[in-house]
């Protein structure tokens, strides 16, 4: 198992990107897909028409999003860690994946970098 770690930056405030990741219809807005989401403690979550699914740990509000990811019939739980911090005229993003099946790391990694955050990217320019 591996650990993927980025760092972003978002012409937003973290508030905005907060709702970005955790609204539905935002998500929908810049992922173009339905999305079951809810900025709840253990409450279950179904990104890219379920391509990403799992359950939200922990939430802190504008700040924070700890989640696990299911990957199939894995034991080992994989966490993803959100975390947002305000930096000038917008927000500096800390991303941190562990548990990433080795087989899969360079599709994730891509995926968090041209997917998720490059697609949030583009809806707030």
């Amino acid at each position: 198992m591996k650990t993927i770690k980025q760092h972003h930056f978002i012409n937003a405030m973290p508030e905005e990107v907060f709702t970005a990741i955790t609204n539905p219809l935002t998500i929908e807005l810049w992922s173009g897909y339905p999305a079951e989401m809810q900025p709840l403690e253990e409450t279950e979550f179904s990104i890219f028409e379920g391509e990403i699914s799992g359950r939200n740990l922990s939430v802190i509000q504008n700040q924070k999003l700890v989640q696990e990811w299911y990957f199939g019939d894995n034991t080992i739980k994989s966490i993803v860690t959100i975390t947002l911090k305000p930096s000038g005229k917008g927000t500096h993003v800390d991303l941190e994946h562990t548990n990433v099946p080795e087989s899969d790391v360079e599709n994730i990694e891509e995926g968090w970098k041209s997917y998720y955050w490059g697609a949030i990217k583009k809806y707030f320019k």
